[in-house]
């Protein structure tokens, strides 16, 4: 496995990856997605330990979005047995997709305990939906200060996570590792990363705009009422956050030489011959 260093611009074309995939198969990326985020919901009310096993479940639910977009990409319909690929090729791979989730969990966690010292746990409870989010509990400094914590803090747990679940699952890499590698993935080609997130940024607020434009047209011509705005708005989210996740095996692909084996499932590794 070798690590690859990318243009700044490569941000950008992860982007339009993970776009172009999404329009590719639509319909079944934006069904795999809700299915994966209404599994780890479901999770996540069983009692007691439900939280914690749904945030072990997002490496899982992250590998795969990343292998229904590669399917995609190669002319193949995903089918929902993906929602299962990290569960379903072998003892050794599974164990390591699950301690992998464990490590998530726990990471999560300390974050939010470190987040709760600043403001008493305010922020991890509505974070957590235990407790409803209002405008006084907003504006109030401690929660604000937890908040960009929690935030802050998040940033190097993502990093160290983001190619984990690739690096597990078509490298072989056992999960310590694999968190290192990812990080030094990620940190090696940061301004590449930088204009990933800078591009989605701009893709959720003109998908924003836009919906909203068109909620105010059709609410003025009345043929929209306040419930089917809030509705659509709720629907563009989803499908702007399935093509955020179909974008990830993109950023992965383009930051390692891919193994030597001849059935992997990734996309072209030529950047011009994807898009």
């Amino acid at each position: 496995m070798k690590l690859r260093i990318v243009p700044a611009s490569t941000g950008l074309t992860w982007v339009k990856g993970g776009i172009s995939v999404f329009r590719r198969q639509p319909m079944a990326i934006a069904a795999l997605f809700f299915m994966t985020m209404a599994s780890m919901s479901l999770v996540s009310i069983v009692p007691l330990i439900g939280p914690a096993l749904a945030l072990g479940l997002l490496p899982s639910a992250t590998l795969a979005m990343m292998v229904a977009a590669a399917e995609a990409m190669q002319g193949r319909f995903p089918t929902p047995a993906v929602l299962l690929v990290a569960f379903r090729t072998g003892k050794q791979h599974l164990r390591d997709m699950l301690v992998l989730g464990a490590l998530y969990a726990v990471g999560f966690l300390l974050v939010m305990a470190l987040s709760a010292l600043v403001d008493g746990g305010l922020f991890a409870q509505v974070y957590l939906g235990h407790i409803p989010m209002s405008a006084e509990l907003a504006e109030s400094d401690e929660f604000q200060y937890a908040m960009w914590l929690a935030m802050l803090l998040y940033l190097p747990l993502s990093l160290l996570f983001w190619h984990a679940p690739g690096l597990v699952h078509w490298h072989g890499v056992p999960p310590v590792k694999s968190l290192f590698f990812s990080l030094v993935a990620c940190t090696r080609n940061i301004t590449a990363f930088i204009f990933f997130g800078l591009g989605w940024l701009g893709a959720f607020a003109i998908g924003g705009v836009l919906i909203s434009l068109l909620g105010a047209l059709l609410a003025g011509l009345g043929l929209f009422s306040a419930g089917a705005m809030a509705g659509l708005m709720v629907a563009m989210a989803m499908m702007m956050a399935a093509m955020f996740f179909s974008s990830i095996v993109f950023t992965f692909r383009d930051c390692f030489e891919p193994p030597q084996a001849a059935d992997v499932d990734l996309p072209d590794t030529k950047l011009d011959s994807t898009f």
